[in-house]
C-alpha cells in the first residue's frame, strides 16, 4: 500500500480493480455484506472523509501496518491482526484549487482491501454512491461529486475516463455492511439505516441477497435509502433488530460532535473524520451493550478529550 504511486493511471487502475475483486471474491462476503464470526477484534469506524492521519492510526491500530510520519501512536490494538471497517472514503474537507484529491484515499483504501481481504471491509457509503451515479452533494458551498471529477481529470488526463471505471467498480463492490456474529448477540456496522419515511419503500431483504442496479437508484433504491437514511428513532431500530436479528448498530452518516452519539436503544453513531474522531475496538466474544460503548471509544484526533 505505501509503494502504491497515486499519480499513475495503472497503478491507481490495478489497485481499485483488485480491492473490487477482493471486495466480491472473500470468503466473509455473502450477499450484499461482510459477515464474520467471534471470536477475534474488530475496529469499527465512522465516516473519515480522506482523513490521512486518522486512516493511518487506523491501520495502525488494526495490527494491519504501521503509521508512518504519524507522531504519538499506541501500540496496535492486538498482536493480532483486528477487522477494521471503513466507509465515508472520499469528499475531504481540504481542496485544492477547488479540486478534491480524494481518488488517492480510495485507492490506498482498495490497496488495503487486496491486502487483507478477509480483515479489511469496505461499506458502501452515501458520499461513494453519491460519486458513482452522479448524485449532487455540496459540502462547504463546494460540489464536491464534481470536484471530484476535476481532480481525476486534472490528474489523468485522457486516462481519466479508464482511472473513473476502475473506481466505480470498486464501489459498486462494496459490500452494504458488515455482520458480526457474536455469542451475546450479533453486530451490524453499516453506514446508516433507512430513515422512518423509507421503510415502507425499503426491502429489508437487501442484506441476504446480491445487490442490483435497481438497489443503486437515486431515491427509489433499497441500497441509496440504506446508506442515506436520518432520522431513525427507537421504534425504527427495534423493527429493524426484528427482522435482522442485530443486538447492536454501528452506524456513521450523522454528525456527532465529540467523535460518538448514544441512539437508544442499540445504535451507536461515530465519526472519525474529524478533530475528535473516534474508533471503537470491540472484542468479539465479549460484545459490549450500547451503554459500555461511550467508556471503550478511543480518540483519533488533536481535539478535546472524550
Amino acid at each position: 500500500m505505501s509503494d502504491l504511486d497515486l499519480r499513475d493511471p495503472d497503478a491507481v487502475c490495478d489497485a481499485l480493480r483488485a480491492g473490487a475483486q477482493a471486495n466480491r471474491d472473500a470468503a466473509c462476503r455473502s450477499g450484499s455484506i461482510d459477515r464474520i464470526e467471534a471470536p477475534g477484534k474488530l475496529i469499527a469506524t465512522g465516516d473519515l472523509h480522506d482523513n490521512p492521519v486518522h486512516f493511518a492510526r487506523l491501520v495502525h491500530a488494526a495490527g494491519l501496518g504501521a503509521a508512518p510520519g504519524v507522531e504519538g501512536d499506541d501500540e496496535a490494538e492486538s498482536p493480532e491482526p483486528a477487522h477494521l471497517t471503513l466507509h465515508e472514503i472520499i469528499h475531504s474537507d481540504r481542496f485544492m484549487n477547488g479540486m478534491d484529491f480524494s481518488y488517492r484515499a480510495l485507492a490506498r483504501v482498495a490497496a488495503l482491501k487486496a491486502e487483507h481481504p478477509e480483515l479489511v471491509h469496505t461499506l458502501l457509503a452515501n458520499h461513494e454512491l453519491a460519486q458513482v451515479v452522479g448524485a449532487g452533494i455540496v459540502k462547504h458551498g463546494v460540489r464536491v461529486v464534481e470536484a471530484f471529477n476535476d481532480a481525476v481529470e486534472y490528474s489523468f488526463g485522457e486516462d481519466a475516463p479508464r482511472v473513473t471505471d476502475a473506481i466505480n467498480t470498486f464501489v459498486r463492490s462494496m459490500p452494504l455492511a458488515l455482520r458480526c456474529v457474536c455469542p451475546a448477540g450479533d453486530i451490524l456496522c453499516a453506514h446508516s439505516v433507512p430513515g422512518p419515511a423509507m421503510m415502507g419503500r425499503f426491502d429489508a431483504s437487501i442484506l441476504s441477497r446480491e445487490l442490483t442496479d435497481d438497489d443503486y437508484a437515486p431515491r427509489v433504491g433499497s441500497a441509496h435509502f440504506m446508506v442515506w437514511g436520518r432520522g431513525y428513532d427507537a421504534e425504527l431500530l427495534e423493527d429493524l433488530t426484528e427482522r435482522w436479528g442485530v443486538n447492536l448498530f454501528i452506524l456513521g452518516h450523522e454528525h456527532a460532535e465529540h467523535g460518538f452519539a448514544l441512539v437508544e436503544p442499540n445504535a451507536l453513531v461515530l465519526n472519525s473524520d474529524h478533530e475528535r474522531g473516534v474508533y471503537l475496538p470491540i472484542d468479539l466474544e465479549h460484545k459490549p451493550r450500547l451503554g459500555e460503548c461511550a467508556g471503550l471509544v478511543k480518540r483519533l484526533g488533536d481535539g478535546a478529550g472524550i
